[in-house]
């Protein structure tokens, strides 16, 4: 299948059901039901499942573009997150809950989407548990506007098997994903702007040093995208190495991608009304999200060093297996 087939009526769709209006008003206390609702009917969220249990049997390589379109609108659900969810829930016989599902990597670390999901898919360790999101005492972070949770108390619910590297792996692949879609577009936004904005009768985006700027941008967004499908090449399963290595390099690109952004646009990209923000704060929480670049640079390391191979041979093996 072309992946335009699946793409444009899912960015249709996106578009229509998550503008930053719905948005803004979800991150605000607003029921985010409507906008879970569209989703769930557009059948999207089968996409991994396997045909034999009623999905499109699709794999993450296929569907990251998707992903990246949700980090693009800065969709406020754990969606790709209910995606896969649902399909290692399917793998096992087991009925997915109807709403919004996030994957729960740490329970010291704040969860994306924690305080609009209903249930989550938790890492023991040793076993996945899936139980309702009330069990783990969803409470805000204190960031304003931020839907991500601090979590407590033990998972209690249905136990399936762990897979060999954890969610986490996954878990990563799936914000670098979200990280490469939102990058792209403040690339777009922020490029557009350069060119409108003018100043001292002429466009900004006319100044040597505001181009270089964008340049570089650029370079890093490219860079977040081959790390991102890099990543989901491996499909549900990735090795922590693949994983890391696609983390790494998203989650290292966010703040710089973040700070030229509101370099160019100045003291307009962080008003709440301009959509610039809604963007920026969800790289900064990705980029920590499930591990940040120094944590899977440990990883990473550790998994080379504990290695005899000639490093590119390494790489050729491990990284892009």
């Amino acid at each position: 299948m072309d992946i335009n087939e699946l793409l444009e009526p899912f960015v249709r769709m996106l578009d229509a059901a998550a503008a930053p209006a719905t948005v803004r008003a979800i991150e605000h206390g607003g029921s985010p039901d409507a906008l879970w609702s569209e989703i769930a009917e557009s059948g999207f969220l089968d996409a991994l499942v396997a045909e034999e249990h009623g999905g499109a049997g699709l794999s993450l390589a296929g569907i990251e573009p998707l992903i990246e379109a949700l980090g693009a609108r800065a969709v406020p659900l754990p969606v790709a997150e209910t995606m896969l969810a649902r399909a290692v829930l399917a793998q096992e016989g087991i009925t997915a809950p109807e709403g919004p599902i996030v994957l729960v990597t740490s329970m010291t670390q704040p969860v994306p989407c924690g305080l609009v999901a209903k249930a989550a898919l938790v890492d023991c360790g040793d076993e996945l548990v899936l139980c309702d999101m009330a069990q783990l005492s969803p409470a805000p972070t204190g960031v304003t506007n931020g839907l991500a949770a601090r979590i407590s108390g033990t998972p209690d619910g249905i136990r399936l098997p762990r897979p060999a590297s954890g969610l986490r792996a996954i878990a990563a692949v799936l914000r670098a994903a979200l990280i490469a879609g939102a990058a792209a577009r403040l690339c777009d936004v922020t490029t557009a702007y350069a060119s409108e904005r003018v100043q001292f009768g002429k466009p900004i985006g006319r100044q040597q040093s505001l181009q270089q700027m964008l340049a570089l941008m650029a370079e890093d967004m490219i860079a977040c995208r081959i790390a991102a499908q890099l990543g989901a090449s491996q499909g549900i399963g990735p090795s922590l190495a693949t994983a890391a290595t696609a983390k790494i390099t998203t989650s290292a690109a966010a703040p710089r991608i973040a700070a030229s952004a509101h370099a160019v646009h100045g003291a307009i990209g962080i008003s709440e009304e301009y959509d610039l923000q809604l963007l920026t704060r969800r790289l900064h929480e990705w980029r920590l999200a499930d591990g940040s670049e120094g944590y899977w640079s440990q990883v990473l390391g550790a998994a080379r060093l504990a290695s005899p191979q000639p490093t590119v041979d390494w790489i050729r093996e491990t990284v892009f297996a």
